[in-house]
């Protein structure tokens, strides 16, 4: 997920420094991304088995460039059974994660549900001419990416962990046992000064479910601070606009 107040030559040095293959990358595509302007981050799959504590995860990272192309990292970050550490490799291709999991699992990894359509920098050395507008204009109105992966799990878990009131309730809980893919968007993110002077962290999350019956659903997850002791709490709405309601009134009353 993107961080809104990272810059793009950050997120970048960031991103290569941690991969363990980073060095696989070719030089001339290396050289092309010193030259981003701009960048986008999104979750593309995950994968977790709690009775070995092992995970994985898949990351787009798209990049706009100066010559007015643009390019896409791919980004495995996973942790092995047994191992407590997390590990991150970067690929040119979404093609190549695959031999990547099957060398570090032994198994192929599971597709997403619906293939996007294709954004600027899916074929290279390919240019794209539109500008940064463009670009996030494309990524909006791709086809969502679904994770095939115990997504009414997923459903399930998210609806637990919430502590408002008015959250969804059993006809929701009833409707999301038959998800069988999703998808998790950060929406939001920010710090807000509270009346007493404290700061508080506030995260909005999309949790996008698509059902046997080919209906869309979304839970929209708030993440704040914004508690009397400064505690961690989640809420969970079926609206952005009930969801982003919820974050203004705690903004002010807390």
């Amino acid at each position: 997920m993107s961080d809104p107040y990272e810059t793009t030559e950050a997120h970048l040095d960031r991103l290569l420094g941690r991969a363990l293959n980073s060095f696989d990358l070719p030089d001339p595509l290396v050289e092309r991304l010193g030259t981003a302007l701009a960048h986008s981050s999104s979750l593309y799959t995950t994968h977790r088995s709690p009775a070995t504590g092992a995970w994985r995860e898949s990351h787009r990272h798209t990049y706009l460039l100066a010559d007015g192309g643009s390019v896409s990292l791919w980004e495995l970050a996973y942790r092995q059974e047994s191992d407590r550490a997390v590990r991150y490799e970067v690929f040119a291709s979404r093609a190549e994660i695959r031999p990547a999991v099957v060398r570090l699992f032994g198994e192929a990894p599971a597709e997403a549900a619906l293939d996007p359509a294709p954004l600027p920098g899916d074929a290279e050395p390919g240019r794209d001419p539109a500008g940064l507008s463009a670009l996030f204009a494309a990524a909006d109105r791709c086809r969502r990416e679904y994770t095939v992966e115990e997504s009414a799990d997923h459903a399930r878990r998210v609806l637990r962990r919430a502590e408002n009131a008015d959250r969804p309730g059993a006809q929701v809980a009833a409707r999301l046992r038959s998800a069988y893919g999703h998808r998790i968007t950060q929406a939001f993110g920010t710090r807000a000064s509270l009346p007493g002077g404290r700061d508080a962290g506030f995260s909005l999350y999309e949790h996008a479910f698509v059902l046997l019956d080919g209906a869309e659903v979304s839970l929209w997850e708030v993440e704040h601070t914004a508690t009397p002791d400064g505690r961690h709490m989640c809420e969970v709405y079926e609206s952005e606009e009930a969801a982003r309601g919820a974050m203004r009134l705690r903004a002010r009353v807390r």
